[in-house]
């Protein structure tokens, strides 16, 4: 079998605060995933999994992940 070696790197505050905008502007998937030089998957799957009642936040989605990555093992 072969291994294939994936990096993947995680969205900064820029880029989601740049996704938030262009999905407030009523901008595809797509079309944003190209302004923003990732995957349209990349995008598909931060705004589900960073849904909120009022829809997508940015700030929410960077504390989210400072808690992932922060915690004590």
């Amino acid at each position: 079998m072969n291994k294939q070696n994936k990096h993947y790197n995680q969205l900064t505050q820029e880029p989601r605060y740049q996704i938030s905008g262009l999905r407030k502007a009523g901008m595809s998937l797509r079309t944003i995933a190209l302004k923003v030089g990732v995957h349209f998957s990349t995008i598909s799957h931060e705004l589900r999994r960073n849904a909120t009642v009022d829809g997508y936040n940015p700030k929410t989605a960077r504390n989210d992940n400072l808690k992932l990555t922060t915690c004590d093992h």
